[in-house]
């Protein structure tokens, strides 16, 4: 008789309640940037106001073992906010900056962890569409969840080989209150 694979049994859903997106509460996974709030200075003639997003700064792990900067643009299917959302994927060497084009809302479902996502770290966040997302490297993460779909310009790390490392969750999870 041949032993079948083992394979854990599927377990109910876990919800998660998301909440709107602040600096203070996305630190562990990465940074916010927007426009609401910051200060800024006059750059064109006066015409233009530069804000910076400091934290930022000499954070971005665009390099790392022959990686080059990326700019992309990724085109979001709409799809419910609510799942449930069964894998989660990982780049250790790079960080991903998502920035919202024409308004697109989204939410972002991440979680830390070194070999696989600690589930007492599982986050969701609403995601305005007036404000960009960076995920630290390493930062585990659901693909682009835009209920109403559209397009994000997307700054990453891009090298000959792929960076890309995916986690099935089980159990899966349904995210509540995601607008």
């Amino acid at each position: 008789m041949t032993a079948l694979p083992h394979r854990a049994p599927k377990q109910a859903p876990l919800q998660l309640q998301a909440r709107a997106i602040t600096s203070h509460n996305f630190a562990p996974y990465g940074w916010v940037a927007q426009a609401d709030g910051a200060i800024g200075r006059p750059i064109n003639g006066g015409n233009s106001l530069r804000l910076d997003a400091p934290d930022t700064v000499g954070t971005l792990a665009l390099t790392a073992d022959g990686g080059v900067p990326c700019l992309a643009v990724f085109r979001a299917q709409a799809r419910s906010a609510h799942g449930p959302w069964q894998q989660l994927e990982r780049h250790r060497l790079g960080t991903q900056t998502f920035v919202p084009m024409g308004g697109v809302s989204y939410v972002v479902l991440v979680a830390l962890g070194e070999d696989a996502p600690d589930p007492a770290s599982l986050a969701v966040f609403v995601v305005n569409g007036h404000q960009a997302v960076t995920l630290r490297a390493g930062t585990w993460h659901h693909g682009l969840i835009a209920p109403e779909g559209g397009d994000f310009v997307v700054v990453e790390r891009s090298a000959a080989a792929v960076d890309c490392e995916f986690f099935d969750l089980n159990p899966a999870v349904l995210v509540t209150d995601a607008g």
